[in-house]
């Protein structure tokens, strides 16, 4: 999150002097150059991406409370590492593994960076204290959006919004987001899926993880060199402070660290704006890329209260907060943050509706109506839920989608968008889950049926005649329609029957021709085309003569039969 200059380093240490001191002992217990001289000027490598002047994070406040100054060895140290080492040490096993797996595919894509998976652990660390204490699901989803503050201007950098409050919830002013704390305008360049779930989430640890670690290695930089390292770290929060305490973190967990349950991590206490918040950032209800976003979030009217942190006094000289050590700062209680709708959601049931049907090519009339309530039975109004098609088929949420998100309403239930049914007949599933729980899901059975026709008829009424083996000089032209209107892409079938009453084989008589020249008599291969219209292949006859006939049936039960006749052979000169 964004760097605020000249605040309190640790949870007590008032005054600048004390902060210096703690950091210098923190440095003294590590090892050297982990605290950098203060050279200023940007920290961008000259000519990378991003731009100069640019943060990860919007420089958003960051949380600064330092390691235990005793830090954890290395098993091959001495003392060695306890087998339960300080509680510091612990990462939640979900977001450790997002780290290393980060650090093996960057290792895989750009082996040159040399990114360390401690490097994301300590900026996790220091930006949400490890996604909460690892409050995620077995996806690697936050329970809960975590979003840093208003960046409005009032204490904080001002930037106004870039996606329409689609990951912030606010459409006025962005907010750095997820357990990364991307700005949304970052996100929208350097997000990335590392769970290949089809979306790039920014409080998904392992998406989150995966974009810090690219954004770290952007324009060439190789973190094991000292200077590319620090640029890289000032790139994510322009601020030494932010600097120093990262690198102190990065130091401690290259010193030895231990994977502990979800949910269990130690909690931050500290933030550079000195607002304290152990739970992490301050949730909120974000409406998920997609869908149609909320209402922002009130601004805070001039001298008003919004029941948060107080912003910090304002510095005249960096426009950031003061750094008057005698200046104190009356802490402010944190208010219990409202559950997003979401989370209070127990599960999802089918809200009415028969099964979704429709002929191919035309919309689906009834659709999934989904209901999401609460443990108690209630209705959740406001959940994000996801709509999903699944299968071999290619119908299409409107849009062309095949991914929807659609927001609960009155009685907590939301609808499915349009839908629209492709070619491809047959059964396939409309799978509905909620957005960012893991939570069991809804599946819904769909069938899209053939192109049906009601009448086919011949387009010309001429005798369909031929001699004895040989072809019939005329094909066979017909039209279908449906309710009168032309039908397009019917299937039609076309069979040599044995009689009126007998729709069997004929096994004699005039037939088609496969590509090898073998008789055929019943073709199942064929549609109409845009206007109805369809025109058989050639017939040919075999030395059998009389009359036969030809029966063509359609989806819809539509029949049509046609007499073809074959003439007796001429008989003999006498």
């Amino acid at each position: 999150m964004a760097a605020q200059f000249g605040r309190r380093l640790r949870k007590g240490a008032t005054t600048t002097a004390v902060a210096a001191v703690a950091v210098a002992a923190l440095s003294a217990s590590q090892a050297p150059g982990v605290v950098p001289a203060a050279t200023g000027g940007d920290a961008q490598a000259s000519g990378s991406t991003p731009s100069s002047g640019s943060s990860a994070t919007g420089n958003s406040p960051y949380f600064t409370d330092l390691p235990p100054l005793n830090s954890p060895n290395k098993p091959d140290a001495s003392p060695h590492l306890p087998a339960v080492g300080p509680a510091e040490a612990g990462i939640p096993a979900t977001v450790l593994a997002a780290y290393k797996q980060a650090e093996q595919a960057v290792a895989a894509s750009d082996p040159g960076c040399r990114v360390p998976w401690q490097l994301l652990a300590a900026i996790g660390k220091v930006e949400s204290g490890q996604a909460r204490g690892g409050r995620v699901d077995a996806n690697g989803t936050t329970f809960s959006p975590i979003l840093g503050p208003v960046l409005n201007g009032v204490g904080f950098a001002n930037i106004s919004d870039t996606d329409n409050g689609a990951y912030d919830g606010d459409r006025t002013h962005d907010r750095a987001v997820g357990p990364m704390q991307f700005i949304p305008s970052t996100w929208a360049t350097w997000g990335q899926d590392a769970n290949s779930d089809g979306r790039k989430d920014p409080n998904n640890i392992y998406d989150a993880a995966l974009a810090a670690a690219k954004y770290l290695c952007a324009g060439g930089r190789d973190l094991s060199v000292k200077e590319d390292l620090d640029k890289a770290i000032l790139s994510y929060n322009r601020s030494r402070e932010y600097l120093r305490t990262v690198l102190s973190w990065f130091e401690y967990y290259k010193r030895g660290t231990h994977q502990v349950p979800d949910g269990t991590g130690v909690l931050p206490a500290e933030r550079s704006d000195s607002g304290s918040t152990g739970a992490g950032a301050t949730p909120a209800s974000p409406a998920q890329p997609g869908a149609t976003p909320g209402p922002s979030p009130s601004p805070t009217p001039p001298g008003g209260s919004t029941g948060g942190p107080s912003p910090s006094p304002s510095n005249p000289a960096t426009g950031g907060p003061s750094t008057d050590p005698s200046t104190p700062t009356a802490p402010t209680p944190t208010p219990t943050p409202t559950p997003p709708p979401a989370a209070t959601v127990f599960g999802i049931e089918n809200a009415g509706g028969v099964r979704p049907t429709a002929t191919a090519g035309e919309d689906f009339a009834v659709l999934p109506k989904v209901r999401a309530k609460s443990r108690s039975g209630q209705s959740v109004l406001g959940a994000d839920l996801a709509f999903e098609i699944v299968g071999g088929t290619d119908a299409r949420f409107s849009g062309n989608r095949t991914t929807a998100v659609v927001r609960t309403g009155a009685g907590g239930v939301a609808v499915a968008p349009a839908l629209k049914a492709g070619e491809k007949t047959g059964d396939f599933t409309i799978r509905v889950t909620v957005v960012g729980r893991a939570l069991p899901r809804l599946d819904y059975a769909a069938t899209v049926t053939p192109r049906q026709a009601d009448a086919l008829v011949r387009t010309g009424d001429k005798e369909l005649t031929a001699a004895p083996s040989s072809e019939f000089a005329d094909q066979v032209e017909v039209k279908a329609t449906f309710k009168g209107e032309a039908a397009s892409g019917v299937a039609v079938t076309a069979t040599m029957v044995a009689a009126a009453d007998d729709p069997a084989e004929n096994t004699q008589g005039p037939c088609f021709k496969d590509a090898e020249g073998k008789p055929v008599r019943t073709l199942t291969e064929l549609k109409t085309g845009a206007d109805g219209l369809l025109v058989l292949p050639k017939i040919f006859s075999d030395d059998t003569s009389g009359t036969f006939l030809l029966r063509l049936t359609t989806e819809g039960g539509a029949t049509l039969t046609i007499e073809l006749k074959v003439a007796a052979p001429e008989a003999p000169p006498a």
